[in-house]
Order: structure tokens, then sequence, then C-alpha cells
């Protein structure tokens, strides 16, 4: 027996572990098919995504640089003549002071739905109740709910026969002004989508650990404290997420002030103006521009946004 025969005898009699075969590598057909199958996968909705959303994007860019009417076949390219006319115009300009309104509304409707989010996660009675309660009127349709506040604004509606049970009574015009016109559409805007809010809220919040608010409990700290200290940094991501959402709501808001008053008494939104210009008044490269503005801003407000408020992960244990 040779010397390296006798020190490979006595290395594996002393427990040394044997050496690990190395697997042969695939084929190159193998590797190429493992590479191309994910995609494979990923066509038919790469396909409808690009389709159905890049491809009218990027037209309607293009088109918000000519004075297409969207029906003549003819159009004449007028660089950045649509933009300057958005913000230079002040009946096209002013649709950025209704949406104040609903951005308003929007602060009212997160913080009450932060509010009941975090009572009816604690042991309340009828909590079961109280959720649906809020949550319902967010599953009624928009056009439904645009009718009934309707009737409840009209002049000697629901809203004036309840006053009146008060012994107030009022000959005002609910819908009759900008202001309390706006007030009122934003209102009821704060009534359907505060219980979408609220279900976001509470699930975050029931997502916390239980053992925290006992730890927390042990220490003596109150509501306030657990809501300031445990809820509010859990929260954090869809606190985030509601913002986002609440901001690019207020601009786009169409349903109800189209239902309700149609555009009428200082009352036209965003959206609104951008579906006049394209379909009553055959602006279409105007109106293009116009939804490209509103694109840019809730782009920006979400950058701005991410940016102030860092998406962090949250580790409360």
């Amino acid at each position: 027996m040779t010397d390296t025969t006798e020190k490979a005898a006595v290395k594996t009699a002393e427990g040394a572990a044997p050496a690990v075969p190395v697997p042969a590598p695939a084929p190159r057909g193998t590797r190429l098919w493992r590479g191309v199958t994910p995609w494979l996968f990923l066509i038919a909705p790469l396909a409808l995504l690009i389709t159905f959303t890049y491809a009218p994007i990027a037209n309607m860019v293009a088109y918000s640089f000519t004075d297409w009417d969207g029906v003549s076949p003819e159009l004449h390219y007028t660089g950045v003549g649509n933009y300057t006319e958005i913000f230079t115009r002040e009946d096209l300009f002013r649709v950025f002071f209704v949406s104040g309104y609903y951005l308003a509304a929007s602060v009212v409707q997160i913080v009450v739905a932060l509010y009941f989010a975090t009572v009816l996660s604690f042991d309340v009675r009828f909590r079961n109740f109280f959720k649906g309660v809020l949550f319902f009127p967010y599953l009624i349709n928009g056009v439904a709910i645009g009718f009934v506040f309707l009737y409840f604004f009209q002049d000697g509606g629901t809203l004036d026969s309840v006053l009146s049970l008060f012994g107030y009574h009022s000959d005002h015009a609910w819908l009759g002004s900008p202001v309390s016109a706006n007030v009122s559409l934003a209102g009821v805007s704060v009534w359907r989508y505060t219980g979408l809010n609220f279900v976001l809220f509470l699930g975050a919040i029931q997502s916390i650990p239980g053992e925290l608010y006992e730890a927390a409990e042990l220490d003596g700290a109150n509501r306030l404290q657990q809501f300031r200290h445990i809820i509010a940094p859990g929260i954090k991501p869809v606190l985030t997420l509601t913002v986002i959402l609440s901001v690019s709501g207020s601009l786009s808001a169409f349903e109800i002030p189209y239902i309700m008053t149609g555009g009428a008494t200082g009352t036209e939104t965003f959206v609104i103006q951008t579906l006049n210009l394209a379909f009553r008044f055959n602006k279409t490269g105007l109106a293009s521009a116009a939804a490209v503005v509103l694109l840019l801003i809730v782009l920006a407000v979400t950058w701005v946004q991410r940016r102030l408020v860092p998406d962090d992960k949250v580790d409360l244990v």
C-alpha cells in the first residue's frame, strides 16, 4: 500500500466527510426552457396591459399636443398650446379650486374612519352592527347615492323636513350656490367613502399582535397612549396608501357631482370638465391635455408623499 493510499484510508477512518458529488449541469435546452417559461405565462396579461393601458396613454399624450376634435381624420400639431390654455383660462383652471372641497372632505373622512376603526377594534358592545353600518354606504351604487341625495338636498326635501322638526326653517337652496353646493357634494363623498377607509384601518389595526396591548395595559398605558405608540406606527403603511387614494379620488371626483348637479353652479370637477371638452365641445386635444395634467398631478403627489413618508418596515415586536 502506498503512502497516499494509507493517508486516505486513515483520513476516512478518522471520520472525515466524504466528498459530495457535484451534479452535472442541466442541458442547454433545459436551461433555456426554464428561462422562457415565466415569460410564456406573462404574454397574455402583458398584451392586455399594453393594449388597454399603455397604448391609450401614449395616444392620449400624443393627442394632447394637437387640436384634434375626435372626429376629423385631420389634426394639427399645436405644441404646448393646450397646456397653456388649461392654466391660463379662468373657466378651466377653476376646477382646481373645486377639487379643494373634496380634498378637505378626504381629510375629514380619514379622521372619522380612523376614529371609528380605533374605537371598534376594542371590545365594544354591538361593534359588529356598527361595522356594518359604517361600511354599508360604500356598497351602494354611486348613481343611486346621487339620486338619493339629490332629493335629500332639494327645496323642501328630506334635509329641510328634518331641520323643520327642530324649529329651523330655511329657504336656502342647498345646491343653488357654488359654496353650499360643493360643501354638500363633498359631504356626500364623506358619507360614501368613509366605510372603505374604515375597513382598511380596521384590518390594519387588527393585524397588530394582541400581546402589545396587554403589555401596554400592564404598564398603565391608556387608550390614547396605546393609539400613539402602538396603533399609529402599526398602520403607517395603510395610512400612506389611504392618503394617496384620497388625493387621487379628490381630483377625479365624478359620479356624485355629475348625477346631482351635472357640473352646474360652480361644481364642475376635473373629470366632468374633461368629459365636456371631449364629447360636448369636440376638443379632444384639449381634453387629452387635461387628462395628462391630472395624471401628472396624481403622480407628483404620490412621489412627494412617498418621499416625505417612506414606506419603512414596521416592527413593533
